[in-house]
């Protein structure tokens, strides 16, 4: 068994990313954990009802995917770029040091929207082998209305090097986005049930099967000399 960690620094981030394939690590006996950045407020001018009903729609998402654990940070969503990120990455670091997870899933560092890219920097930060040695494969995911609107430069392109079939769980991925109301809309909205579905199959394509989500691999470690540097850094593991 291994446990899985996806950090989604807006509740739907989950979804959209990698939901197929969470679900697919659920079906294999993995233990999945769901660590959520940021949050709506009141005092950001959020209707109560409306922070309300996204307790109840980050509720219901957490009870469809069945999963292990949930944390959320509870920082202001739009505006993680007014905290401290010592702040913010000692409170992923704790989350990192619960769940000991062997797989991370991280938003892409070039995402149009800033949280994504601060809450990948911060993250990315807390998977030193010394630090969270239970790490043993980091990977970006492709996030509809995100990804695809970063700068079309060289290094901020998302090239993806590693498909997941998801042709079993697709439906049950876009039934479960379609629990974040206010975050869905009809084609041509990026977060819509066709374009969901035309991604998965584009990429499906690629795959060689009808429905996949595609990923970068930042980081794979593999090395059967690991106990012994972690040694040198007196760091023990309780795996």
């Amino acid at each position: 068994m291994k446990r899985i960690l996806v950090v989604a620094p807006h509740p739907d981030d989950e979804t959209l990313g990698c939901g197929g394939t969470l679900l697919k690590h659920k079906a294999g006996g993995d233990a999945v954990y769901w660590l959520i950045v940021t949050s709506i407020k009141e005092e950001n001018h959020f209707a109560a009802s409306v922070v309300e009903a996204r307790r109840q729609e980050i509720k219901t998402v957490a009870s469809m995917y069945a999963f292990d654990g949930v944390y959320d940070l509870d920082f202001p969503t739009m505006q993680l770029d007014t905290i401290s990120f010592s702040r913010l990455i000692g409170s992923i670091s704790d989350v990192f040091r619960e769940v000991e997870p062997n797989i991370v899933y991280l938003p892409f560092k070039s995402d149009v929207h800033t949280d994504h890219q601060i809450a990948f920097k911060a993250a990315y930060s807390c998977t030193k082998t010394f630090r969270c040695p239970s790490i043993k494969k980091i990977v970006i995911m492709e996030t509809l209305s995100e990804t695809e609107f970063g700068p079309s430069l060289c290094s901020d392109i998302f090239i993806p090097n590693m498909f997941v079939d998801i042709t079993d769980f697709i439906e049950q991925k876009i039934e479960i986005m379609k629990i974040y109301k206010k975050e869905t809309g009809a084609h041509p909205f990026p977060r819509s049930d066709r374009n969901i579905r035309a991604l998965a199959t584009f990429r499906g394509a690629t795959a060689g099967c009808e429905y996949a989500e595609s990923f970068m691999i930042l980081k794979e470690i593999n090395c059967k000399k690991m106990e012994r540097c972690l040694h040198f850094f007196g760091v023990k593991r309780s795996m």
